[in-house]
C-alpha cells in the first residue's frame, strides 16, 4: 500500500476520533472509567478548542512570515488569549445566547473585513500589523464563536452535540462536492484559487448536504435551530472557508498550512470550513430565536 495513503488514512481517523472524543458524550464516559468524573465533556470540548486555537495561530503565524524583530509577532499571542479569555469566560459561564450584543456584532464584522481584505486589499497583509489583526480576527474569533454553538449544564451533566454535527456536515459537504465535482465538474469556481473546485460539485454539496440536515433534524429535535438550514449554510459558507485559506497560502506561497495531521496538513487546512461555519451558525442560531 502507498506510504502517503496509510499517512492519509492514519491522521485522518486519528482525527476524527479527536473530534468526536471531545465533542460527544464518548470522551467523558471513557475518562469516566479511568476515574468517575476525571474530566467533564464541556471541558474535553473546550480543550479541543484552545487546542485547534493556539496550533492554528501558530500556523498562520508561520505562514504569514511576521518579521523576526518586529512587536507585532510578539503581540499575537497575548492579544489572542485575550480575546478569547472573553468568550472563554461567557462560555464557563453559561454567557451565550442570552442577548446578541456589540461586541459579537462588531467581532462578526470583522471577520467579513478580514475576508474581504484577504481578496481585495491583500498588500495590506504584507504589513506586519496588517498580519497581527488578520491573524487575531482569523483565528481567536471564530474559535471563540464555536464555542457557543452547544449547550450545557453542569447540574445533569448534559452537553449538546451541535459541533459534532457540525463537523459530519462540513465533512459531508467536502464529500459530496468532491464526488460529484470529479464525475460532473466542468465549470470552474475559482480556477485561480483552487482549480479543483467546480460549481456543479458545490451543487452537488448544496443538495447532499441538505439532505443529511434532514436526517440530523428529523432524529436529533432537541439541537438548537433547523439543520436543513445548517446544512444549507455549512454547503455555502464551507467552500468559502476553503476560499479563503487557499488565498492565504497563495498569497504567501505556502503549500499546505502546517504537517501536524500526516498526510492531511495542518490545523488551518483541516479546518478552513469550520473557521467560516462556526461564526455562520452561530450568528444562525442568534436569529433563529427571533423569528
Amino acid at each position: 500500500m502507498d506510504k502517503n495513503l496509510v499517512q492519509r488514512i492514519f491522521g485522518g481517523v486519528l482525527y476524527g476520533f479527536l473530534v468526536i472524543f471531545c465533542t460527544t458524550s464518548i470522551g467523558s464516559q471513557l475518562l469516566d472509567k479511568i476515574s468517575p468524573n476525571l474530566v467533564s465533556q464541556q471541558n474535553l470540548f473546550y480543550g479541543l478548542i484552545t487546542f485547534f486555537l493556539f496550533v492554528g495561530a501558530w500556523e498562520c503565524m508561520k505562514m504569514m512570515k511576521f518579521d523576526p524583530k518586529s512587536w507585532e509577532k510578539w503581540a499575537v499571542f497575548p492579544l489572542i488569549v485575550f480575546v478569547f479569555y472573553r468568550f472563554s469566560k461567557r462560555f464557563f459561564q453559561h454567557g451565550f445566547y442570552f442577548d446578541f450584543n456589540l461586541s459579537e456584532i462588531l467581532a462578526l464584522s470583522l471577520i467579513v473585513i478580514a475576508v474581504i481584505t484577504l481578496f481585495k486589499f491583500s498588500k495590506e497583509l504584507y504589513y506586519d500589523n496588517g498580519k497581527l489583526i488578520f491573524t487575531v480576527i482569523y483565528t481567536a474569533l471564530p474559535f471563540g464563536f464555536a464555542l457557543g454553538l452547544p449547550k450545557f449544564s453542569s447540574v445533569d451533566n448534559t452537553f449538546t452535540l451541535e459541533v459534532f454535527f457540525l463537523f459530519i456536515l462540513i465533512w459531508s459537504s467536502d464529500t459530496f462536492a468532491y464526488f460529484t465535482g470529479k464525475f460532473f465538474g466542468k465549470h470552474k469556481m475559482a480556477p485561480k484559487i483552487s482549480p479543483k473546485k467546480t460549481w456543479e460539485g458545490f451543487a452537488g454539496g448544496v443538495v447532499l448536504t441538505l439532505i443529511l440536515g434532514f436526517f440530523v433534524e428529523k432524529y436529533f429535535p432537541e439541537l438548537r435551530g433547523n439543520w436543513m438550514v445548517v446544512g444549507v449554510l455549512v454547503a455555502v459558507f464551507g467552500p468559502l472557508g476553503d476560499l479563503v485559506e487557499s488565498q492565504l497560502k497563495r498569497n504567501f506561497g505556502v503549500k499546505d498550512s502546517g504537517n501536524i495531521i500526516p498526510g492531511h496538513g495542518g490545523i488551518l487546512d483541516r479546518l478552513d470550513s469550520l473557521i467560516i461555519c462556526a461564526p455562520v451558525v452561530y450568528l444562525y442560531f442568534i436569529l433563529e430565536k427571533f423569528i
